[in-house]
């Protein structure tokens, strides 16, 4: 049974939708929650504690421990205090959830980059600042779980999503190199793509099956991925009650030298592209060790 007595979480983006289903989920299995949320709007203006205050009550209606913090992710210094906050009235810190975040989509060609800024800023830095805040208690506990909300949009792309899918994209890499930097010290990092009915995909309409979507169906990821048996490095992909999991490749390729090189490139695109014994490189040095083997069999042959 997956269980969370003894432990201690902090969640944002957790005054409605997933971050709310994530928070009273953990609560229930006996985490200690901080309940953070600007209370914004969607695009992140605006803002009040009464949404993280409302999730607080009914996490001790049904007996369990809260609190409350109405932080902005983009303000280090109020992250800080947030996660002092924590440490006073609990002593530890074990997982985080990443999950705030905002929307302000339009095509590439009409956005603002004052758009495109702010949402990175949220998404991005908000998870940056956020992990930054617990990373050095973490260590010291040699224990911690850190969940990054990416999304599909970021995989894979999404018409008039350049900012959100570009932030999304960027919580991987994040993800990627900080499990490896965690690993001695027993933090495990992964990364959750939610589909989910939420005020974020509220727009959608009749476009999804909205009522087959509710965000408490992607939570038994999230637990899972903040567990004592949690994997680490995992981008897992959840929604409607399906699991999948999502993974950044390589292909074997081919070496091209000489001076028809780009044009051998081109001819040779697809056998470049070819899957067959793709793999799941460990860390960034492999796209090289990959290259540098062939040049190697290439001068030995």
């Amino acid at each position: 049974m997956v269980n969370f007595e003894g432990r201690v979480a902090i969640v944002t983006g957790a005054g409605g939708g997933l971050g709310r289903e994530h928070a009273l989920a953990l609560a229930a299995k006996g985490a200690k929650v901080v309940i953070n949320d600007l209370g914004g709007a969607r695009d992140g203006s605006g803002g009040s504690a009464t949404a993280a205050e409302t999730v607080v009550a009914e996490i001790e209606a049904a007996g369990g421990e809260a609190i409350a913090n109405a932080a902005s992710v983009t303000d280090y210094d109020a992250v800080a205090a947030m996660v002092d906050q924590a440490m006073a009235k609990w002593g530890r810190v074990d997982i985080l959830v990443n999950n705030a975040g905002v929307l302000r989509d339009k095509t590439f060609a009409k956005m603002e980059l004052e758009d495109f800024r702010f949402v990175v800023d949220v998404h991005l830095m908000g998870a940056v600042n956020c992990t930054k805040a617990v990373w050095e208690i973490m260590r010291q506990q040699n224990y911690g779980r850190v969940v990054m909300t990416t999304s599909s949009s970021g995989l894979y792309g999404n018409f008039g999503q350049s900012n959100y899918g570009a932030a999304k994209m960027a919580l991987v890499g994040l993800m990627q190199t900080l499990a490896i930097e965690g690993a001695k010290n027993d933090i495990r990092v992964n990364c959750l793509a939610p589909t989910a009915h939420t005020r974020m995909t509220e727009d959608l309409g009749a476009a999804l099956p909205l009522d087959a979507l509710g965000p408490e169906l992607v939570t038994p990821g999230l637990l899972h991925l903040v567990s004592e048996q949690a994997p680490s490095r995992c981008i897992l992909a959840a929604g409607a009650g399906g699991f999948e999991r999502a993974y950044v490749t390589l292909t074997q390729g081919v070496r091209i030298v000489g001076a028809d090189a780009p044009e051998q490139v081109a001819a040779q695109f697809d056998a470049i592209s070819d899957r067959t014994d793709e793999i799941v490189p460990e860390m960034g040095a492999a796209q090289g060790m990959i290259e540098l083997s062939k040049a190697q069999k290439a001068h030995s042959a």
